[in-house]
């Protein structure tokens, strides 16, 4: 055999680097014996991270979408969490430490957000003005429902919660448990959601772009009462001033300065043909300016990244970024984004009978704050019962952006890992049943009638 004339020092020492292919080569630490990961190690791990999240991702969507039915990001968002401590690193702890160390989670963190944003820059590229305002009384009122039955829900629950240990934080008061709590299950899962308008086939209808509209003026205020309770918290007032005031003063100039300065982009994209490399880059530099202020702000970054959508010239121009960037947006940074929180999730926590009724009563009051009464708002405003439904089912699914709250809820010391988990659950359980529950009261009778076409191929 080959490996007979290779030394046996040199051979046994091959076979140990690549044993500790993902262990850390940088200096010693303080103690003599730990290592820290060097800059190489940074990429090795990314690049095997990215490997191993699009193949899961990819293999469970396709599993949810054959056997449940589900769109393809709801299996992402699943992948998310099997790739993290709840299942991979429960049963195979060593081997998911060492695809997934600690040390790793800022970069894929940073990926995470650039995926998420770029995704809803082109899901803002989409946005109908025209339907919304055909639709401008019904989102008026669906947005108020969404968020005022949440908090009053909140209202009436908190107590009760803060009064079962662990569940909060201690020291934390009633008023700021109440408006967190109120945050978190106000939320509709904005990223989720267009992504299952666009796997819907939902993208260009009244009631994508109403339910998309209501999505996104609930989860600004849920992400403007988190700034609030974080300024009350120990953040300071100007927290709360600056997210408000800086997220307000960026949406006003997109729209009333922004959609001017871009226009030329429109028109030399029509002249063309087709869009050239530097309207690329420019178009690019916008977005990355743009999530940038409403992370610096206080915000998300994709609420920087929808509003310019929402602004950007109509016609070959966004045909083209559709074309080039969507694909490799959502096939491998979008990922990453589902991954990232799930790393971060432990439904390990929710293991007595007294706290899974805890979850149940979370999840109940969850599903009547968001799918009854958007349901309720959207019948009072007009639309006919099927569409009424079908709006209550989209805006009920929470999704990630629930982790994302949340994660910032437990960092900064506001609830405990028992409650994390619970409305973890509530994310998954809720943002499962958003598709089914909406083909059953709307989509399917809607395509037997023609008034929507088949799901896209792209869904899958």
């Amino acid at each position: 055999m080959i490996l007979d004339f290779v030394p046996q020092d040199l051979l046994q020492s091959g076979l140990h680097e690549i044993a500790n292919v993902l262990s850390p080569h940088g200096a010693f630490g303080p103690d003599g014996v730990t290592k820290a990961y060097a800059p190489g190690d940074f990429s090795i791990h990314f690049f095997l991270q990215l490997a191993v999240i699009i193949v899961t991702c990819r293999v469970v969507g396709w599993l949810g979408q054959k056997f449940l039915g589900q769109p393809q990001v709801v299996g992402e968002m699943i992948a998310g969490v099997i790739l993290g401590p709840s299942l991979f690193g429960l049963f195979l702890p060593e081997i998911q430490g060492a695809i997934f160390p600690k040390e790793m989670k800022s970069v894929l963190y940073t990926g995470a957000q650039f995926g998420v944003g770029l995704y809803m820059f082109l899901v803002g590229t989409t946005f109908r003005a025209d339907h919304f305002a055909e639709k401008g009384k019904s989102a008026m009122f669906v947005s108020l429902a969404g968020i005022t039955a949440p908090f009053l829900l909140a209202v009436l629950l908190t107590p009760w919660l803060m009064s079962v240990p662990g569940l909060f934080a201690a020291g934390i008061s009633q008023f700021n448990a109440t408006l967190f709590f109120g945050a978190c299950i106000a939320l509709t899962a904005f990223p989720m959601l267009a992504r299952i308008i666009n796997e819907r086939g939902l993208a260009n209808s009244s009631l994508g772009t109403l339910s998309l509209t209501a999505g996104a003026f609930d989860d600004a205020v849920s992400w403007c009462v988190l700034a609030i309770v974080l300024a009350t918290f120990g953040g300071g007032p100007g927290v709360a001033v600056l997210a408000i005031g800086g997220g307000l003063l960026f949406a006003l100039f997109i729209v009333f300065v922004g959609r001017k300065l871009l226009a030329p982009l429109g028109r030399m994209v029509e002249a063309k043909g087709e869009m050239s490399h530097t309207v690329l880059a420019i178009v690019m530099i916008c977005f990355f300016l743009s999530a940038f202020i409403m992370d610096a702000v206080g915000i998300h970054a994709i609420f920087g990244g929808f509003i310019l959508g929402t602004a950007m010239p109509r016609g070959k121009l966004c045909e083209e970024l559709k074309k080039k960037v969507e694909p490799f947006a959502v096939i491998v940074l979008l990922p990453m984004f589902f991954t990232y929180s799930g790393l971060n999730t432990r439904m390990d926590m929710v293991n007595s009978l007294p706290m899974l009724l805890v979850a149940g009563a979370i999840l109940i009051a969850s599903v009547l704050a968001k799918f009854g009464a958007c349901w309720g708002a959207a019948r009072l405003s007009g639309e006919d019962n099927r569409t009424a439904l079908g709006i209550g089912a989209l805006m009920n699914s929470r999704g990630l952006m629930e982790l994302i709250i949340i994660n910032i809820g437990l960092q900064k010391g506001i609830i405990g890992l028992p409650l994390f988990a619970m409305l973890v659950l509530m994310a998954i359980v809720t943002t499962v049943m958003a598709s089914p529950v909406f083909e059953m009261v709307y989509g399917k009778k809607a395509r037997e009638s023609g008034e929507l076409g088949a799901v896209p191929e792209s869904a899958s």
